[in-house]
């Protein structure tokens, strides 16, 4: 009989949790240098789609989350990850998905940086929010005494601040910026993934043991979300490469940052961890996957105009 999956904590120590924390800082801080004006230019000449991309983001993903979780009923610890994972900004390769889809990359850049800025109290604010409308989440999260004010200061340290610091260093020293842009970006994409795998190479035993627990909720939660933003695109009646950036900045979520929050407050839980590190290597293959249909589309729809 195996025991409770959220009563299982992973194998992560300090030295692991600040070198993931610096990580996922490294991250947003290489992200940042290759912003520019003209990326937030954007927001002002597209308004109506960024406005739906963040609704999607921060509002409709929650929303759609909280129903499944209401109805596919998991184990709490499950149950908080996947709030956690919806809570989350847009994972920093959603741009590169986009561009492979020949989607709206401008918009893309642009709703990946006001998400991440976001998301220094959104997210905090989001996971607490649905959370606590689940008597059993509530429960559990009661029982870890969480901090949501401190939740807040972390993510401003990891994301919001090294976003403001690239920011700063991309329009003072644009030369320096456009040098070691790219190669931080590559090494700490690298890094992360790194860090999943390892997770998963230290814990593959419990892994094993709960996958049927966790497998269909990560494909069921991340289908759900990819599908949530491109109908709620059509819904408001976007352009369609703007609809499938929404799509693809709804559905590839901060999984990093998942993994920071679980490891700082609540001990490497079991459940949300599992669901937060599966979330994090499933969304690459199904963002390869969506990208690819987007793309077939693409040259379809190209093919039957001609």
């Amino acid at each position: 009989m195996h025991s409770p999956l959220q009563d299982i904590h992973l194998n992560f120590n300090a030295g692991s949790l600040t070198l993931l924390n610096l990580c996922l800082a490294f991250i947003m801080f290489g992200i940042a240098l290759s912003l520019k004006v003209e990326n937030f230019r954007e927001v002002a000449q597209n308004l109506k789609s960024t406005i739906t991309g963040i609704t999607s983001q921060f509002v409709l993903l929650p929303l759609l989350t909280f129903l499944l979780v209401w109805f596919a009923n998991p184990l709490p610890g499950l149950a908080a990850g996947m709030i956690l994972v919806a809570a989350c900004p847009g994972g920093n390769i959603s741009n590169f998905f986009t561009m492979l889809s020949k989607g709206n990359l401008a918009l893309s850049i642009s709703l990946s940086a006001i998400s991440t800025i976001l998301s220094t109290f959104m997210t905090p604010m989001n996971f607490g929010f649905w959370s606590g409308l689940l008597p059993f989440t509530d429960q559990f999260l009661a029982a870890i005494n969480l901090d949501l004010g401190e939740m807040i200061k972390i993510v401003f340290l990891i994301m919001g601040f090294p976003l403001l610091v690239g920011i700063a260093v991309a329009k003072w020293l644009p030369k320096f910026a456009k040098i070691i842009s790219q190669p931080i970006k590559i090494l700490s994409v690298i890094i992360l993934f790194g860090f999943i795998i390892i997770a998963f190479y230290n814990n593959f035993d419990l892994f094993l043991q709960y996958f049927d627990y966790v497998i269909y909720l990560v494909l069921i939660h991340n289908a759900l979300a990819l599908s949530g933003g491109y109908l709620f695109g059509k819904l408001m009646k976007l352009p369609e490469n703007d609809i499938k950036t929404i799509s693809i900045e709804t559905g590839i979520q901060n999984s990093g940052l998942g993994l920071v929050i679980i490891f700082n407050f609540f001990e490497g839980n079991g459940g949300m961890a599992i669901i937060t590190a599966w979330w994090g290597i499933w969304h690459i293959v199904s963002g390869f996957a969506i990208s690819q249909f987007y793309s077939y589309k693409n040259a379809r729809l190209a093919r039957e105009h001609a």
